[in-house]
């Protein structure tokens, strides 16, 4: 599980850095490089994850995966951000703030009203998907291409991308092999696995980049990052493992982790209508992400 967790983060490395290399080559402009480059490729361990999970019969890595990550999003990784460095919810925009309520609102409906994420309920969350994107793009179509970066040679930004998705592609399959093996020698569900271990060591990448970004001032960054994250994970993710391969809803889901999953959501929106998350709100997330990881321990203890 740890081999897989450390391929997934250098894996999504590689990519994300080989794709804006060759976006910006091809000089495409930013919107499309923070949309869809950037956005699919930081989310790349997420979707590897839950599609092998799917595939190797382990709807509990594959569905708490999705909602662990958003729950960790936004109470761990914000919470840490706000620690660091206020973030001021002026940054995040009114449509933002819109798409957050509406991937909540639909992966927490899709879950609570049907026995099997299918392709029907795919495509629903694929369309939604595309909607965004598009609506991505065009706040942003203004935006002039970025400059290409010097002295990335064809050779090398094939490679890192080529080199990248293999990472992904083997850390995915290691990290659900590990974790459903723990969560069988344990007696531990693997939803739980999922809503935990899988979800936290998949949203590395997010903390990682959330960290930076408050250190160095930047905390609306950090705001977006996480934002983009949770719609993708529910739109993209959920969309198309749903789509590709139907997933039972795993009857280990318990109230808590739904109520949690929306009300993380909920309490983000009231403190960007607030205006900011200071040190005192991130204390708060911080401390509401343990309780729950302390309840779960519990719980399946």
């Amino acid at each position: 599980m740890v081999a897989g967790l450390a391929l997934l983060l250098g894996g999504g490395e590689g990519l994300v850095r080989g794709g804006v290399a060759f976006a910006t080559r091809m000089r495409l402009p930013m919107a499309v490089v923070g949309a869809l480059v950037l956005g699919f490729g930081t989310s790349m361990p997420e979707l590897l994850t839950s599609l092998s999970a799917a595939w190797a019969g382990a709807p509990g890595i594959a569905i708490g995966n999705v909602l662990g990550s958003n729950i960790a999003n936004i109470l761990l990784i914000l919470g840490v951000a706000g620690v660091i460095a206020a973030i001021p919810g002026e940054t995040a925009s009114t449509e933002d703030r819109l798409w957050l309520l509406i991937a909540t609102a639909l992966g927490l409906g899709l879950v609570m009203v049907t026995e099997v994420l299918g392709r029907t309920e795919g495509a629903i969350l694929l369309a939604a998907l595309a909607i965004y994107i598009w609506r991505s793009l065009s706040r942003d179509s203004d935006m002039g291409p970025v400059q290409t970066i010097e002295g990335m040679a064809g050779w090398r930004i094939a490679g890192f991308i080529v080199v990248g998705l293999g990472a992904l592609l083997a850390g995915a399959y290691l990290l659900v092999t590990g974790a459903t093996g723990i969560a069988r020698a344990l007696g531990i569900s693997e939803t739980v696995i999922g809503l935990t271990v899988v979800a936290v060591g998949t949203s590395l990448p997010e903390l990682a980049t959330s960290i930076v970004a408050a250190r160095r001032g930047e905390a609306g960054l950090a705001l977006g990052n996480i934002l983009g994250s949770n719609v993708f994970n529910i739109f993209a993710i959920l969309g198309l493992t749903a789509f590709l391969i139907p997933i039972p809803v795993p009857p280990g889901l318990s109230a808590v982790d739904l109520a949690l999953f929306a009300g993380s959501a909920a309490i983000l929106l009231v403190f960007l209508f607030i205006g900011r998350i200071g040190r005192g709100a991130g204390l708060g997330l911080l401390g509401l992400y343990a309780g729950y990881i302390a309840w779960l321990a519990l719980a399946s203890a």
